[in-house]
């Protein structure tokens, strides 16, 4: 392993963490299947469950993830001042929708610049 490349010594801790976990939790749940608290089928579905949301096989958790994200996202871009494409596309059909009233007279003159629709 190179020690002078972070991301790799990044990968080498997490795939190590990941694995002290699964087997804790496999001791735990040996340790509560011979104590009678869980029976065996429930101890394996309880250690598969577990380690695919490690792995990120959880539909549901990445689900949530990906929304917390999004939220983060806008906050900073709102932060930031900056918008987002949904936005400049809405701002784009609201000038086009303007442009073909004035175009086509139900804009008005002038005179009536200041008060655009929505």
């Amino acid at each position: 392993m190179d020690t002078t490349n972070p991301l790799q010594q990044l990968l080498v801790r997490g795939l190590g963490t990941t694995t002290l976990v699964a087997e804790r939790l496999r001791g735990v749940t040996q340790a509560w299947v011979s104590s009678g608290r869980l029976d065996p089928a429930q101890a394996s579905t309880l250690v598969e469950e577990v380690l695919a949301s490690l792995r990120g096989e959880n539909p549901e958790l990445e689900k949530q993830a990906e929304r917390k994200m999004e939220r983060n996202l806008d906050q900073l871009l709102q932060d930031l001042g900056l918008a987002r494409q949904r936005e400049l596309d809405e701002l784009r059909g609201r000038i086009d929708r303007l442009e073909r009233q004035l175009r086509s007279g139900s804009g008005g003159g002038p005179e009536s610049y200041g008060e655009l629709p929505d």
